[in-house]
């Protein structure tokens, strides 16, 4: 966000609802201005969308009421500068339409082999079926590098790595059959733990598919724990072979990392707080969304520390 006084800040999180918060925020701020000195939330939300860096063009210190003097003009002239002309407008939305209805489809550009399917963004039973699996090889290859270099790092999967190295190895996945995550622009771990997270979060469906969200709910609610574990595990056995199969490969790693809590400091319960929204979600979110990030955090955390009671054969 810059300021007219000059001042610049950076929000970034890998948290959806955080930053609905934050927009939310901004968005009652400039509602609270005088007409004159507003910026649309339309335009806000565009802004968003488009870009991690917001330019609002007006003065959002809580301390003074009124912009400055010497920022009314130049606040003025640019707001009157960033209006689009009706014409203007008019003209680049008819050569926008003109344009998607010539374009390929997507099936045609893939059938000519232009596009690649993608990794990221795509539903998992798809890029299981494209890679003759039932868990994705990107997953497996983030797994076995953390494990071979991030056990022991502090705070792992919980300290963000780089968002334009990650980024760029998210562009890598999608562009290129052969990946090494032992190469040195892969160096960070925490680049590698922040494009796993990103993977999972960019699910169209997440790994705990809508359709069980309300029952994972209702049976971590249960009171009696081993009545509690029994509902679980009969719902895991439930889910479809790439989300079972995606989720104990990464549940037992996970519970390997919790295993190093006294060097990484990351316990069963942080582990729950990275991962619960990351992994299941309603689809569509009604009622308190704090109430729901406890019972995601709270299903994550149980599932690993029952890992072998929920995973484990009938006989176990």
């Amino acid at each position: 966000i810059t300021t007219v006084s000059g001042n610049e800040f950076l929000l970034q999180s890998d948290t959806d609802f955080l930053i609905l918060d934050w927009f939310h925020a901004i968005k009652n701020a400039i509602d609270r201005l005088p007409k004159e000195q507003r910026i649309t939330s339309r335009n806000l939300e565009f802004k968003l969308r488009r870009s991690s860096s917001i330019e609002l063009l007006h003065n959002l210190d809580t301390e003074s009421k009124e912009p400055k003097p010497e920022h009314r003009k130049s606040l003025i002239f640019r707001l009157n500068y960033s209006a689009s002309d009706t014409n203007d407008r008019n003209r680049v939305k008819s050569r926008l339409k003109k344009f998607i209805s010539r374009r390929p489809s997507l099936k045609t550009l893939q059938e000519k082999g232009l596009i690649k399917d993608q990794i990221f963004g795509s539903h998992l039973h798809l890029v299981c079926e494209h890679e003759k699996s039932t868990v994705p090889q990107f997953v497996r290859l983030c797994i076995k590098a953390v494990e071979r270099r991030g056990l022991d790092v502090d705070g792992i999967y919980r300290v963000s790595g780089n968002l334009a190295t990650i980024q760029k190895l998210r562009f890598v996945v999608n562009q290129e059959e052969k990946l090494n995550l032992d190469d040195s622009q892969w160096e960070d771990i925490h680049v590698v733990t922040g494009a796993l997270k990103m993977f999972f979060r960019e699910l169209p469906e997440p790994l705990f598919p809508y359709c069980f969200f309300e029952q994972f709910v209702e049976a971590i609610k249960i009171q009696d724990n081993a009545t509690r574990i029994k509902s679980i595990r009969s719902l895991v056995k439930k889910l479809p072979r790439p989300n079972y199969d995606t989720m104990k490969i990464l549940f037992e790693h996970l519970q390997k990392i919790a295993a190093k809590e006294s060097v990484n400091l990351m316990s069963t319960q942080s582990l729950g707080i990275v991962f619960g929204p990351t992994l299941l979600r309603p689809e569509k979110e009604t009622g308190n969304m704090a109430v729901h990030m406890l019972y995601q955090n709270q299903i994550v955390e149980l599932m690993l520390s029952e890992y072998s009671k929920i995973f484990g054969s009938e006989e176990d």
